[in-house]
């Protein structure tokens, strides 16, 4: 039992002080004022003082990629990272899946430490496995031939391929790029027929922004590539895209976005926005021609996804990079301050970001993104109040993920092992 927290569950609703969590192994059992359910508990439960600090549901990252290419160690330090900066679940957004699923069923059964993995097996049309990190993430094999990552054709027998990338547990079909509305389209039918969920990219080059959402897709990635819809040069591939019309996009307010978020709205479709990779180091690139571009970039990012929210899109947190190795945390809460900063979000509103519309765009809400009796016991401990402001996610103290305890005290030991904190290391984070 985690007693005498202020609680921000993620539902919507206004934070609420002197509140208990009740947690039985894996899942949360109760949730309500400190009052009210110290009755409920038995003699030997074992309780956790959080008075002063603030609970806010496990964050979500909506769009990592951990094995392209595959490295193990890697793959670690940054799950490890992640887990113990509260970020209790994330999206892989196709990688080499021989190794992504190896390491979620590690971090699913404990084995390691980090949040759980929802990922996608790719598709796209053949013309894009030229592509050299498509041959990174089929090592071995051929790429656009194997289950994780399959080239799509007229003569695709989709049923099949459909299920062939189920069979790899994938949590969704990523459709990325060189397909046609049609193509996009049945691709998204025979996976919802088959109970699987379909992310995309916003243009998937030749099909456009709107037909990717008019599919039926149930989440797309990468906000800036919304600046391909209405334009009036072809895409005909995911190489050849036209350059952008940065004017076009000046004032915030473009009336065929206006549509379209419209029409996301009105259909659920999640806006993975990774808003604000282009600040990153990764993409800043070398020399001034590629700074001014990613600049340009950064600043179309925040007006298209300030532009989204105005609508009542629903925007997840995904980032699509990380930080160096050195740094003490992770990417995400850089993409969680450059919303606030500059799209126009409330701390409020960007925590349920990365919380509830995380869970829903990862197709798992009905058991994680918010505290709540019945979902996973997926919490994160904080010193000061996120809701004051974003950057107090720093203040983590004590992550929970699946009942299991990672104290912040542990990661930031010199020298400090990976894996689970003993007893007394993870009660240093109460």
């Amino acid at each position: 039992m985690y007693r005498g927290a202020t609680l921000f569950d993620g539902s919507g609703g206004p934070p609420r002080p002197s509140t208990t969590i009740v947690t039985d192994g894996a899942w949360i059992r109760a949730v309500g004022e400190d009052a009210e359910t110290a009755g409920e508990l038995p003699a030997d439960a074992e309780v956790f003082d959080l008075d002063g600090c603030f609970v806010i549901p496990g964050l979500i990252d909506s769009h990592q990629h951990i094995a392209t290419p595959p490295d193990r160690p890697a793959a670690e330090a940054v799950l490890r990272r992640l887990v113990y900066s509260g970020v209790t679940a994330i999206r892989d957004m196709a990688d080499d899946l021989r190794q992504v699923g190896d390491l979620a069923r590690a971090t699913l059964v404990g084995e390691i430490p980090g949040p759980d993995i929802r990922y996608a097996a790719l598709m796209a049309g053949p013309g894009f496995f030229d592509d050299p990190r498509t041959h990174q993430v089929s090592q071995g094999e051929t790429p656009g031939a194997v289950p994780w990552m399959q080239a799509v054709t007229d003569d695709t027998d989709l049923r099949l391929a459909v299920a062939v990338a189920r069979g790899t547990h994938a949590a969704a079909i990523k459709v990325y790029a060189d397909l046609d509305a049609a193509a996009v389209t049945a691709i998204t039918a025979e996976a919802h027929r088959q109970g699987i969920p379909v992310w995309a990219h916003a243009t998937v080059f030749p099909a456009s922004p709107r037909q990717v959402v008019t599919a039926g897709v149930d989440s797309v990635s990468h906000v800036t590539l919304l600046a391909f819809e209405g334009t009036d040069k072809p895409l005909t591939s995911y190489r050849t895209k036209p350059p952008v019309d940065y004017e076009r996009f000046a004032d915030g307010d473009d009336p065929l976005l206006a549509d379209l978020f419209a029409l996301m709205r009105r259909r659920g479709t999640v806006l993975d926005a990774t808003a604000g990779m282009w600040r990153s180091d990764a993409l800043a690139g070398d020399g001034p021609e590629a700074a001014a571009c990613a600049r340009a970039n950064s600043e179309l990012a925040a007006r298209l996804t300030a532009q989204a929210h105005r609508a009542g899109v629903d925007i997840s947190t995904g980032t699509d990079y990380e930080t160096d190795a050195e740094d003490p945390f992770p990417a995400l809460y850089e993409e969680l301050a450059f919303l606030v900063d500059h799209c126009g979000m409330s701390p409020a509103q960007v925590l349920r970001s990365a919380t509830l519309i995380g869970a829903r765009s990862a197709g798992a809400e009905a058991v994680m993104g918010s505290v709540e009796p019945g979902k996973l016991a997926n919490f994160a401990v904080l010193r000061d109040d996120p809701l004051r402001s974003i950057d107090h996610l720093r203040s983590v103290t004590l992550t929970v993920k699946r009942g299991r305890r990672f104290a912040r005290s542990e990661f930031d030991r010199p020298g400090s092992a990976a894996g689970q904190p003993r007893r007394d290391e993870a009660e240093e984070g109460r």
